[in-house]
């Protein structure tokens, strides 16, 4: 059956709904009518393959920025390109002067030994951190305004676009004090980039920024689609429909497109569904840091949390010269999506990345398996263009139709297809928690001699137990899929025990390996605690350099979230434990 699934999907009408939508509908900014165009074209779509569809209107707090003006004063006078990130401040009517310094990627090691206060830095645009991290370190560091250097090869020309939104989502009372933009923030050509870093090379450089940009609340318009299987559980597949100025074409067009796609061959066998699948087209992915999909999360929590089984991101797929398969996934799906790529992938590497929070993953509080895969670049060609994983013309009008390779999209609709087929149709859902339990474990022990005083090293005894349950819970799963293998008319309630603990060891686990802030809260874009498995023991190095008063209200801090650990691990393990004598 998989077969002919996989043969039914057709990268022809995936083609021609990506030249329909660059044509007729470029420029597709969360807040204006070619955006509100795109989420009827998407909810056409989704209806038409038989499925049940609704646009949602809701508020965003969105951002319309526009070109900067960026002028060295000296060691010479020349006026340099830029554009305006969105959400960035506005500088003064006669801009904002100040010294450049050179920080790197812009993490908050590239800062040490550098004096940046009052003083406007310059930073390359990767996703290491995010524009959003860099500009939220830029101003903890007590810089006056941040210039983002395009990546690309050393003499492309392309302005950059983007938001520096640290905010995931709506701010509330709370974050729109402490996670809003704070200082000015435009971005140059890599070429023009690499000129500044010549003269300050020589001598100090000053120079003179203007921001442009419109920030506020605007309706804005996302598109629901919805295939029932068997059962209430579903898979979530999302990618963003809303796009920046120009075509958009790979971002996110070419995702939106397999998403019909998928649609309307999986509603073609409906029947066949154990569980369903819920189609996300979000909007203010870019203009609004995600305001889309955690609307999303937040407004159907109740059944997110009980019925949402994964989620699967689509953005940028068949990318212009990625020859590897490039797979983030959170880690209870890592051996699932990694069987499924070694059974369907042809003739190419795949490669494997802890999911970190960027794209719509708005998903990790709630506890829901997130992964996403699409073509990848291989080191040596990141190398050559400053990290760009997702092309030089990434977020700049050069994101066209012919940046979207049409054999490789073949292959990417496939593995799509593999994927989903597995998740709607497995009697036991094929996710495991010994990888899981590992990563704690490990984490744990690199903690526990800095985290002494605040008891980490208490932790890792939990962390073992939990992996010993692991280990036993997949002996159990892996016993009843072969007796289910063999006649799928055996009793179901083995596999409906089995699939509530493991959709329930997610929601206890993921928020804790993943998130900072936890279950019920947003982690800032590319926050640099989320590069780490616990993130909310990113701080536990600290402790060594703390003292008296600042020591003693950290230490407070960690001993608290050392606790939610805790009881992540034992709830986890005794939710086996329950669960396989239950089984007995």
């Amino acid at each position: 059956m998989l077969e002919q699934i996989l043969a039914e999907l057709s990268v022809d009408n995936i083609r021609a709904h990506v030249r329909h939508i660059v044509e007729t509908m470029p420029s597709r900014l969360a807040g204006t009518p070619n955006a509100a165009r795109m989420a009827a074209y998407s909810d056409a779509q989704i209806k038409a393959a038989g499925l049940a569809s609704r646009i949602e209107t809701i508020p965003g707090l969105v951002s319309f920025p526009r070109e900067a003006e960026l002028t060295i004063l000296s060691p010479e006078t020349k006026a340099l390109a830029a554009n305006t990130f969105g959400h960035s401040l506005e500088t003064p009517p006669d801009g904002l002067t100040g010294e450049l310094v050179y920080v790197g990627s812009g993490h908050f090691s590239d800062y040490e030994g550098k004096d940046v206060a009052g003083k406007i830095t310059l930073s390359e645009l990767s996703y290491s951190p995010g524009r959003h991290e860099k500009q939220r370190i830029a101003g903890i560091m007590g810089s006056t305004a941040q210039i983002m250097r395009n990546w690309g090869f050393p003499d492309n020309t392309p302005l950059p676009l983007g938001s520096v939104k640290p905010a995931w989502g709506n701010p509330t009372p709370e974050t729109i004090k402490t996670e809003m933009p704070v200082m000015p923030c435009i971005g140059i050509s890599r070429v023009d980039g690499g000129y500044l870093l010549e003269l300050l090379a020589k001598r100090p450089v000053r120079v003179r920024l203007k921001t442009h940009v419109e920030n506020g609340w605007r309706d804005i318009q996302m598109t629901i689609g919805e295939l029932a299987g068997a059962t209430h559980d579903f898979v979530l597949i999302g990618g963003h429909q809303d796009g920046w100025y120009g075509e958009g074409a790979p971002d996110n067009a070419a995702g939106n497109a397999c998403m019909y796609e998928l649609a309307r061959v999986f509603a073609k066998h409906r029947d066949r569904l154990r569980r369903g699948l819920v189609f996300g087209f979000w909007t203010a992915h870019e203009t609004g840091t995600m305001v889309g999909s955690s609307w999303f999360a937040d407004r159907n929590w109740d059944r997110v949390r009980q019925h949402a089984v994964a989620y699967m991101m689509i953005d940028q797929p068949g990318m212009l010269g990625t020859t590897r398969w490039s797979a983030h996934s959170t880690h209870e799906l890592r051996s699932f999506h990694q069987a499924v790529e070694g059974r369907t992938l042809r003739n190419r590497i795949a490669e494997w990345h802890k999911a970190p929070k960027t794209g719509d993953s708005s998903f990790f509080g709630a506890g829901i398996p997130t992964f996403w895969a699409e073509g990848g670049f291989t080191p040596e060609e990141l190398q050559a263009t400053a990290n760009a994983t997702c092309g030089w013309w990434h977020h700049s009008l050069e994101s066209t139709f012919d940046k979207i390779d049409w054999d490789w999209m073949a292959e990417h609709i496939r593995i799509y297809g593999a994927y989903l087929w597995e998740l709607c149709t497995a009697p036991i859902l094929p996710f495991e928690f010994v990888g899981v339990a590992e990563q704690f474990r490990a984490r744990i022990g690199e903690l526990a001699a800095a985290g002494n005083s605040v008891g980490v090293d208490g932790l890792a005894a939990h962390a073992e137990a939990l992996k010993a349950a692991a280990h036993r819970l997949e002996e159990v799963k892996a016993h009843w899929s072969e007796r289910y293998r063999a006649n799928p008319a055996t009793d179901a309630a083995p596999a409906a025990a089995l699939n509530a603990c493991i959709k329930r060891l997610s929601r206890l686990l993921l928020p804790i390996i993943s998130t900072a802030k936890g279950t019920y809260g947003h982690d800032t874009f590319s926050y640099t605690p989320q590069s780490t498995v616990i993130p909310c023991l990113y701080d536990v190095p600290r402790l060594a350099k703390q003292s008296g008063p600042e020591r003693w209200m950290l230490e407070t801090q960690l001993v608290r979230e050392r606790n939610r650990v805790s009881d992540a691990l034992i709830d986890a393990r005794v939710l086996i434990e329950t669960t396989l004598t239950a089984l007995r």
